[in-house]
């Protein structure tokens, strides 16, 4: 019969020396000792005014430490930080084993907003002291987020105060169903009760929303789509569809990639966000540093904004493509269209044949690409493989 070692789960103490769980070099010892010898964190400090009376709080510098670190690690759940900080020994290593909920650290997270920007500018002080920003160039991208807000949330006030009255509408037709009988009037089941309850709720919710804020303009002075949920989130058009969200932006140095500027927008538009991230940047952007941005960023009027201010910048535009011999050959490799799907006019498309010039021959793999960007493999009676 098989032997196989005991497993034993008898109570032990295990000894855990949590200092040197912070190994030198590491990003967790960076962390410890840039908020505790570095940073200036007397804005946090001065927020707490417990010294006479009140429970004694979490040290806000031990929160940061902790937060960061989790954002670090790609966690952004405020449950999964406390699930860390009470499983993982580095958490608590990092946290002197304080382990707060998640509820504390969540509304930490939430009163850190005005805070937040003098940290990032102190970060930034840091990084440059240690010659980190080369400030030759500063690259500006971004991506859009989707918010915690529903899309089916959002309109103009005149779209929203019309869902209200259709909601509004649909209660008083429930009801009406009820009364009308020329019988004893029946009694409104529970499920109907439950719906009478929903639609007011909204409808109340939405009637709040509209005396509470005024009408959102874009830049242009045109009506922009109001959100009940998140305000301040937008409708964007993504390669995934329409979303609820907001456009994240940043600007990295180019030597070591540090983020010297980020700001979340809640316009669709990335052209508005080219010079106000540029703005962001004056206190570490050099006369000489270039700025670079994608076709998104590029608009006559901050090219213009761009030379009467004397900033180099490369800024892409919708014709570059085009321009590039790069790309010169990008449409061939292109997916053709679904034929059945594509109306196009008779007119706009290729009929007949394809021919040989379509068609690229690799003699040493022995296989060509055809014109939609497949591979080819010859495997019929007149070929000739390993000399047969």
């Amino acid at each position: 019969m098989a032997r196989f070692k005991v497993i034993d789960r008898q109570p032990r103490f295990i000894p855990i020396d949590l200092q040197a769980q912070l190994i030198p070099g590491s990003f967790e010892f960076a962390l410890d000792y840039l908020i505790d010898q570095e940073i200036d964190c007397a804005a946090i400090v001065a927020r707490y005014c417990n010294d006479q009376t009140g429970a004694p709080a979490y040290d806000p510098t031990v929160m940061l430490k902790i937060i960061l670190l989790a954002y670090s690690r790609g966690m952004n759940s405020s449950r999964a930080i406390e699930r860390a900080c009470r499983e993982n020994v580095l958490f608590m290593a990092i946290s002197g084993d304080s382990a707060p909920q998640f509820t504390t650290i969540a509304k930490f997270i939430r009163e850190l907003e005005t805070e937040i920007a003098q940290l990032f500018t102190q970060v930034l002080m840091i990084c440059q002291r240690q010659g980190l920003i080369g400030g030759q160039m500063f690259a500006i991208d971004g991506v859009k987020l989707p918010s915690n807000a529903s899309k089916q949330r959002s309109g103009t006030h005149a779209e929203l105060a019309h869902e209200a009255e259709r909601m509004e509408k649909a209660i008083r037709r429930i009801m009406a169903s009820h009364q009308g009988n020329d019988k004893e009037p029946l009694e409104i089941n529970e499920r109907e009760q439950k719906q009478i309850r929903k639609l007011q709720h909204e409808a109340s919710r939405i009637r709040t929303f509209l005396a509470t804020h005024s009408e959102r303009k874009s830049e242009k002075g045109s009506l922009r789509k109001s959100n009940v949920t998140d305000n301040e989130s937008a409708k964007m058009a993504t390669s995934k569809g329409v979303i609820q969200g907001y456009t994240a932006v940043a600007a990295v140095d180019s030597q070591d990639q540090i983020i010297v500027a980020a700001q979340a927008h809640s316009s669709g538009s990335e052209q508005s966000i080219l010079l106000p991230m540029i703005e962001q940047t004056s206190q570490i952007r050099r006369r000489e540093t270039v700025i670079t941005a994608d076709a998104g960023y590029h608009s006559e009027a901050n090219v213009k904004a761009l030379f009467e201010q004397g900033i180099p910048a490369l800024i892409a535009d919708g014709l570059m493509r085009r321009r590039d011999e790069r790309f010169k050959e990008q449409a061939k490799y292109k997916e053709l269209p679904d034929p059945l799907w594509n109306k196009a006019s008779s007119n706009q498309e290729r009929k007949g044949l394809y021919r040989p010039s379509d068609f690229t021959h690799l003699v040493e793999e022995n296989c060509a690409i055809c014109p939609a960007g497949k591979r080819l493999y010859s495997n019929g009676s007149h070929c000739t493989v390993n000399g047969r």
